[in-house]
């Protein structure tokens, strides 16, 4: 009988995006499996959740693609009764698996890549979209825009490719850091709009550049990498901005205080997987303004107010004016809980 073995390389990384993802799934799938029904292997030396049904498996840890091409790889091509399932878009050639693949963001847009690093970046992640789509057992993304976009772009079945969404229950148990107001007293005394930033042209946010500056009274947050993501292009100037202010990167607690005392959390990303910071203001009561594009309006349905991601010519107040339905529903629907009990299913149906 096969058995499942969790690529668990996701716990030596900081736990954003994917690596949050994969902890709090598999966190889950501990409650629920049988003991000894699954294993994760990890390289020695990293500290592991105390997980009470899910085997653990330390091997030497040695750098991240040597550990996973070699190590890794080693370990299923000599103990054949396991399969893998890899949560961080990477499929092993010689012992391929079950693999999410959360977005084709690097395929679909080439002219957001322009230095040296960037496209070196782009070249191993579309390599690793081929063998994925070509080689692992089963494909596994997080919405069914994703799921289209890489049904097209690969030409699959959309059979071959599950779908499983993410969740936001790990925002419950941060605890909202006012201090974060006593770091930055101007917020006290002046209303924001909040948003997350980082390096990925994606993020768009030049759409915040362009509408503060046709609206020097609308005062913008944004957390994020301050210093790396001037350096952007399209970003020229945004650093000087009087209502703008970059606070670098936050830690939950503070994120979770300027999510609920922000006037909108604003989120003009023009290709996401999924996206769950928007869902994570939701869970904290703020109002969310999102782009109408890719994944997003699947997601957020009428709880959101939707802008144009290349279009900043718009009146937030009025915006902000129109109603919008209560986010019960959307997160009831997006639950850790739920992916974990659907991600079981799936990954029985590989060890009978």
């Amino acid at each position: 009988m096969s058995r499942i073995l969790i690529n668990g390389y996701f716990l030596c990384r900081a736990l954003t995006g994917i690596e949050r993802y994969a902890y709090e799934v598999t966190k889950r799938l501990d409650r629920i499996c049988e003991r000894g029904e699954l294993s994760i292997m990890v390289p020695s030396g990293r500290a592991v959740p105390s997980y009470q049904n899910i085997t653990v498996i330390k091997k030497k840890r040695r750098p991240h693609l040597v550990w996973q091409f070699f190590t890794l790889q080693f370990f299923l091509l000599t103990h054949r009764s396991y399969t893998v399932i890899d949560f961080g878009n990477t499929c092993l050639p010689l012992a391929p698996g079950l693999v999410f693949l959360h977005d084709i963001y690097c395929e679909l847009f080439p002219r957001d890549f322009r230095g040296f690093r960037d496209r070196l970046g782009r070249f191993y992640y579309r390599l690793q979209y081929r063998l994925i789509a070509r080689l692992a057992k089963k494909i596994i993304t997080v919405s069914e825009f994703s799921r289209a976009q890489i049904a097209k772009a690969f030409h699959l079945p959309r059979e071959k490719i599950a779908v499983i969404p993410n969740g936001w229950e790990h925002f419950k148990d941060v605890l909202p850091d006012y201090a974060v107001f006593e770091k930055y007293p101007l917020l006290e005394k002046r209303p924001f709009f909040f948003t997350l930033g980082s390096l990925s042209k994606r993020k768009n946010l030049s759409w915040i550049r362009d509408y503060a500056q046709s609206h020097p009274g609308d005062f913008f947050v944004i957390s994020g990498s301050s210093l790396e993501v001037l350096s952007v292009p399209g970003l020229d100037g945004i650093e000087a901005m009087p209502n703008i202010l970059f606070t670098g990167r936050l830690a939950d607690g503070e994120v979770k205080a300027l999510m609920e005392k922000c006037r909108a959390f604003i989120f003009p990303s023009y290709y996401e997987g999924f996206g769950i910071p928007p869902l994570e203001a939701l869970s904290c009561g703020a109002k969310i303004v999102i782009a109408a594009s890719s994944c997003l309006p699947e997601i957020y349905g009428k709880t959101a107010r939707y802008i144009d991601p290349f279009n900043a010519d718009i009146d937030l107040e009025a915006l902000l004016a129109l109603p919008v339905e209560p986010p019960d529903r959307v997160l009831a629907a997006y639950s850790y809980d739920g992916a974990a009990a659907k991600l079981l299913d799936l990954m029985r149906t590989f060890t009978r």
